[in-house]
């Protein structure tokens, strides 16, 4: 056992000290945990230069935007007819399927409307029955016809007579205008005989027409979706084209993503898409390319900028791409338009 007087001396002499019985030396333990400090550093700088590789490799073959929301149909309820609520038979936020009644007008005056209808139809056939005036229409047609021939006729005769002076040239001229007559006279005598069936014609258009603005009266789904921005109330009086709803079909949506014109060179129709909506946490959908607008974001903007000037400043564009969902809508975690996106595209 080292004495602290031979300790003292080595410390002095320049010589390492006795270490204690049962402990390390000092020199031995500080080199080891040198090498285990650059081992770790070792193994993470090779695992941060991995992943980088990784990434590096990745974004030749993937393009990623979290510029990318969910698309839809937004249809309008409209009114093709005016008139006073009487029903309401949907609230906000209900789904509807296609066909289903809305809203009920009040339809008495539409009816009274399609009664008048009815009996203006009903005179014009009763007078297309009558078969003493179709008769006497149709004899009329024929003497107009045969005079129509006659005066034709002599008109014939007459004109190498006239162009040899054997006749007066006014005697050409009055049988060309009593062929004129005659030919005016064939045409009243068809028009006459033809009014009674333009009559009828007009009188059933105007009933088709009334029977239709009555089952206008009754405001329909034009589609499957849920009911949003219900602004109809019973008792209100509502005007043609007045918006009264919307309907939002869930079960046609598509993710709309805004990507840089720098991601588009090698994106295609058909590639898969991996995509994560911020409402459902982590869960991954899939889909595929559907198409790519035909110009940037900004050019249907309201004011699109005008880089001819001179203020020109040079910004990266956003293309849109449409992005078809890969199967249904999730009834469990349907994707709602306007929710925000994350999209991994692969395009090799």
């Amino acid at each position: 056992m080292a004495t602290t007087m031979e300790r003292e001396t080595a410390q002095r002499s320049g010589r390492p000290s006795p270490a204690a019985p049962g402990q390390p030396a000092g020199p031995a333990k500080s080199g080891g945990s040198k090498r285990t400090v650059f081992i770790i550093m070792g193994v993470v700088l090779f695992g941060l230069v991995a992943v980088g590789v990784r990434r590096w490799i990745y974004g030749f073959s993937h393009v990623s935007t979290d510029n990318a929301q969910v698309d839809g149909h937004i249809v309008p309820i409209l009114p093709k007819v005016g008139g006073y609520v009487l029903e309401v038979r949907t609230d906000e936020n209900r789904s509807v399927k296609a066909g289903d009644t809305l809203v009920v007008l009040d339809d008495r005056d539409y009816k009274a409307r399609l009664g008048q209808a009815e009996a203006d139809l009903a005179v014009a056939l009763a007078g297309v029955s009558n078969r003493a005036r179709v008769g006497q229409a149709e004899a009329q047609v024929a003497q107009a016809q045969a005079n129509a021939e006659k005066a034709h006729a002599d008109l014939e005769r007459i004109k190498p007579l006239a162009e040899k002076d054997i006749v007066p040239k006014q005697a050409l001229d009055a049988a060309e205008a009593a062929a004129r007559s005659a030919d005016a006279a064939l045409a009243a005598a068809q028009a006459a005989l033809l009014g009674a069936d333009a009559r009828v014609a007009a009188a059933r258009a105007a009933r088709d027409q009334a029977a239709l603005n009555l089952s206008y009266t009754r405001i329909t789904a034009p589609a499957e979706g849920v009911v949003s921005k219900k602004s109809v109330e019973l008792g209100q009086l509502v005007q043609p084209g007045q918006p009264l709803m919307s309907l939002v079909p869930l079960s046609d949506v598509w993710i709309t993503a805004n990507l840089k014109e720098t991601q588009t060179a090698d994106v295609t129709p058909g590639d898969p898409v991996d995509f994560t909506v911020d409402a459902y946490g982590g869960r991954h959908f899939t889909g595929h390319v559907e198409s790519l607008a035909p110009a940037t974001g900004a050019r249907f903007s309201l004011l699109p900028p005008d880089n001819a000037t001179g203020n020109f400043t040079k910004v990266v564009q956003r293309i849109p791409v449409r992005i078809r969902l890969d199967g249904t809508n999730d009834p469990v975690r349907p994707l709602r338009p306007g929710m925000s996106v994350a999209v991994t595209i692969k395009t090799k």
